[in-house]
């Protein structure tokens, strides 16, 4: 690197120093430079690389990265970084991932930041997103200015912001936001290599204020060489700067040691002293004629050996193509305390992997799926939707009600130490569930309505009409839709079953009866059976007498043989049905003039007359039929009508003044009153299933009610736990069923 000195000169800058217009000229016609490194900023690049190209001199930037310069269009421009255009589909795979559609472009107002603006707008058409605002930041902003901008964009529903601007300015951007409480968990901070690949400098003051964001830069592996580069090179700050905490070297310092090093080697093989000089021309130069400008006659040979160079530099393989390098790779990080974690890769073949592997021929889809999970702002793993209602940066104010009893529809508990009350409930759920489907984040926050001690603080009529009253901006809970309510506001669409009925109580259980064995036939049917059989018995008895001696003996024997064998048929009747199947069978051989065998019946005596077994089968035939009926009565008293009703007629109960019971708070008592006409006198509110359990078990007459009216759904609830005692019955009258209102 011995003659480095003697071709290039670096672009200085300072408060004392020319302006850049001036030094390059200095430069030029005074230390007869054949190359320039510079300029820094991206702003003062195209008056320098038009007076290189006049000069034939290669003007060469490690740190000019606007897609605005190209070494296409200025051939002794020499880009030793990563064109800014070349991660715009990296950015435009991590909002693809995430499902965002409209994104809000802050950038500073210079060609750095105005020079990518057009290639953001094409990779983001191309995954279906458009830039919905674009936020400018001057160029050398004072912090009212920054402020004011914040301000407009939380006025505004997208809640995606991507961030493309230098270290300087962003670091400060940043550290407002974090103080106008932009950096929550509804937003999502996305920011361009122009920041992230400078962090490290102002690492201490940007990374706090920065929790949750999400970059993309180029990525470097970390070679041995460079671990070793950064490691003299702290030992050498350290020894010049001892009071001076060092901070990481960062990709553009490492670019510009990779670029001495090319510049270096370049101008070893360039290097002639026959021509080291600078070719004047025969015209003057005045105002800044560039026409007339000296020539580099070495600057073409340099420019040659520069971009054929190649070597293994610190950030990778050193290659310029078209006078530039080309990145192979981009890293996908995300700021979590006082260190960037990197969450995945994108490449042009694969486009985002969780990790990177330059061999495998395998392409992932642009999931978020495929980058590791991040932490966002907010401290949350949780996605941002990205977009929010316009609220002006307010939360909505969301009622909620206090309830005694039917928590499975909304509850809130207070936590005894520190207040704060949690909630859960269908409702709750329900409204979560709604929340989290649509596709923009809406900020609330629970206002229950309670009064001091944290009791209600009035009907669900009072609570809806605070939405009138601007104190609620909605209402969450187990609300009715009903007409009367929705004459000044709106409801969602109901999320429950609709209906107003009533239950009641049941008849006593008959079950607990002794006697219930004797319920199922009346009294004459049993006495009429009693005589039958007594009847059938004396039948067969005359019947038998003559032939049979089993029918024979005493006076006091025979009449016991009567009713033994009756009851005997009544006991064996099962038995016997299948022996009068059998019999049906060989009435129906006598029929068709087959031998005539009659079946032989065992009742506990043995028949021998032909004539005493028609008897039997058509007794038996009755016998059959009482038992079945009386199994069928029984059965049903065991289970129907054990579940009768006390009352099924509404005019019933209000005819008889009977006392009926409502949900405490509810609508249902303006119902009652106006659509069924029931004296206001005769209802009593309760406010808990095991209330209306007491209520009905004691009665009318006793103290509590005869029915309760309540919603379906609070209605299955109460039946689900005493579904054996009570029931529904009579009509069941319409609603709009439980809905949200705002």
């Amino acid at each position: 690197m011995g003659c480095l000195a003697r071709l290039t000169r670096p672009l200085i800058e300072g408060s004392e120093a020319l302006t850049s217009h001036q030094r390059v000229l200095d430069l030029i016609e005074n230390e007869e430079v054949h190359a320039i490194l510079g300029p820094k900023w991206s702003s003062q690049a195209k008056f320098v690389i038009d007076l290189g190209g006049k000069a034939q001199v290669p003007i060469i930037s490690f740190s000019a990265t606007s897609p605005s310069l190209s070494p296409t269009h200025s051939p002794y421009f020499v880009r030793t970084a990563y064109d800014d255009s070349s991660q715009v589909d990296a950015l435009a795979a991590v909002v693809q991932a995430y499902g965002w559609r409209e994104i809000t472009l802050v950038y500073e107002d210079t060609d750095y930041g105005n020079g990518l603006v057009p290639y953001l707008v094409d990779a983001f058409q191309k995954v279906d997103a458009r830039i919905s605002y674009r936020s400018v930041i001057p160029p050398s902003p004072e912090d009212v200015d920054i402020v004011k901008e914040l301000n407009n964009l939380l006025t505004r529903q997208t809640r995606v912001f991507l961030v493309h601007m230098t270290a300087m300015i962003g670091s400060r951007f940043f550290a407002l936001a974090h103080n106008a409480g932009m950096m929550s968990e509804e937003f999502a901070w996305i920011v361009t290599d122009g920041l992230s690949s400078s962090l490290d400098p102002v690492i201490s003051k940007a990374l706090d204020s920065m929790q949750g964001v999400v970059g993309v830069r180029p990525h470097v592996p970390r070679s041995e060489s460079r671990i070793n580069f950064e490691e003299r090179w702290r030992k050498l700050y350290n020894e010049r700067n001892p009071h001076y905490e060092i901070a990481d070297l960062g990709l553009f310092g490492l670019w510009a040691y990779d670029t001495v090093s090319a510049l270096a080697l370049a101008g070893e093989m360039a290097w002639d002293p026959a021509k080291s000089r600078y070719l004047k021309p025969n015209t003057s130069r005045k105002n800044l004629d560039f026409s007339s400008i000296e020539i580099s006659e070495m600057g073409p040979k340099l420019l040659d050996k520069i971009l054929s160079i190649k070597f293994q530099g610190l950030t990778g393989e050193f290659k310029l193509l078209n006078g530039a390098l080309h990145p192979i790779a981009f890293e996908i990080f995300n700021v979590v305390g006082q260190n960037e974690k990197t969450i995945g890769y994108w490449t042009l073949a694969q486009g985002l992997s969780p990790d990177l592997n330059l061999s495998t021929r395998e392409v992932y889809k642009a999931l978020a799926n495929d980058l590791k999970p991040p932490t966002w702002s907010g401290d949350t793993l949780k996605p941002p939707k990205g977009w929010v209602m316009p609220i002006l940066g307010k939360k909505l104010r969301i009622g909620v009600p206090m309830k005694d009893g039917f928590s499975e529809f909304f509850k809130i508990k207070w936590d005894p130490h520190t207040g704060v009350p949690s909630y859960s409930g269908f409702a709750h759920d329900m409204f979560m569930a709604v929340r989290d489907a649509l596709p923009f984040a809406i900020p609330y926050e629970y206002i229950p309505y309670v009064d001091a001690s944290r009791q209600s603080a009035g009907t669900y009529d009072d609570m809806l009409n605070e939405i009138k009253c601007q104190k609620f901006d909605a209402v969450v809970g187990d609300t009715t839709i009903v007409a009367y309510r929705s004459s000044d506001v709106d409801f969602t669409l109901p999320y429950s079953e609709s209906g107003l009925a009533m239950v009641v109580a049941i008849k006593d259980d008959e079950r607990r009866n002794t006697w219930i064995f004797i319920k199922p036939l009346s009294w004459n049917l049993w006495l009429t059976t009693v005589l039958a059989s007594i009847f059938t018995g004396s039948v067969v008895w005359l019947l038998e007498r003559r032939t049979n001696e089993e029918f024979r003996g005493r006076p006091r024997q025979q009449i016991g043989l009567i009713f033994l064998f009756s009851l005997s048929t009544l006991v064996f009747a099962h038995s016997k049905s299948i022996q009068i199947c059998r019999a049906s069978f060989v009435i129906m051989i006598f029929i068709i003039k087959l031998p005539f065998t009659l079946i032989h019946v065992d009742v506990g005596e043995k028949t021998a007359n032909n004539l005493t077994r028609p008897v039997l089968i058509v007794w038996v035939f009755v016998v059959l039929i009482l038992t079945q009926s009386y199994t069928a009565s029984l059965a049903s008293i065991l289970t129907v009508q054990r579940f009768t009703p006390k009352f099924v007629d509404v005019q019933d109960l209000i005819r008889n003044r009977h006392f009926v019971g409502y949900q405490k708070g509810s609508y249902v008592r303006e119902f009652l009153v106006t659509q069924l006409n029931f004296n206001a006198s005769k209802l009593i509110p309760y406010g808990s299933p095991e209330e209306y359990h007491e209520a009905l078990s004691k009665g009318s007459e006793n103290g509590g009610v005869a029915a309760i009216f309540d919603d379906l759904p609070c209605i299955k609830l109460f039946l689900a736990r005493y579904c054996n005692k009570y029931k529904v019955v009579g009509a069941t009258y319409k609603t709009g069923g439980f809905g949200f209102r705002d």
